[in-house]
């Protein structure tokens, strides 16, 4: 499962790029394919303020609707609209042209309570171990 190594992460399988003040929020690869085929998003209004982890759109699979989250605080400036057109853009290509929104920043210490790769590495580990050992039972 692919990982950006340059990239932050939430346990709720958000990323987020950080270059200067503005985060470049998406879903991980992990996300997309729990997901199935994207079939609809429902984005933020521009200017819309959020706080860390608050709900900032929502994405619509062929298998169920799900809340995403911002991973950082700070202002909506931007929505991929090219996913309007094409949902399944994030199912392609999550990492780089299926972003969904950018955000400018408004506190950069907030990173500290996200996950390195290796720290979202990890948490996938668990979490396939934890899948495991409850389909074991």
């Amino acid at each position: 499962m692919e990982i950006v190594e340059h990239y932050l992460y939430t346990k709720e399988h958000e990323w987020i790029s950080i270059e200067d003040k503005i985060g470049t929020v998406g879903i991980t690869e992990y996300a997309q394919s729990s997901l199935g085929d994207i079939t609809y998003i429902e984005f933020p209004v521009t200017d819309k303020e959020v706080d860390q982890f608050e709900e900032l759109l929502s994405v619509e699979s062929v298998k169920a609707a799900s809340d995403i989250f911002a991973p950082m605080s700070g202002r909506v400036i931007a929505v991929n609209e090219e996913l309007t057109e094409d949902p399944g853009l994030i199912n392609r290509r999550c990492y780089d042209k299926g972003w969904l929104a950018k955000i400018e920043l408004s506190d950069s210490d907030e990173t500290s309570n996200l996950l390195t790769a290796d720290e979202y590495r990890n948490y996938l580990e668990s979490l396939e171990q934890e899948e495991k050992e409850d389909s074991e039972e």
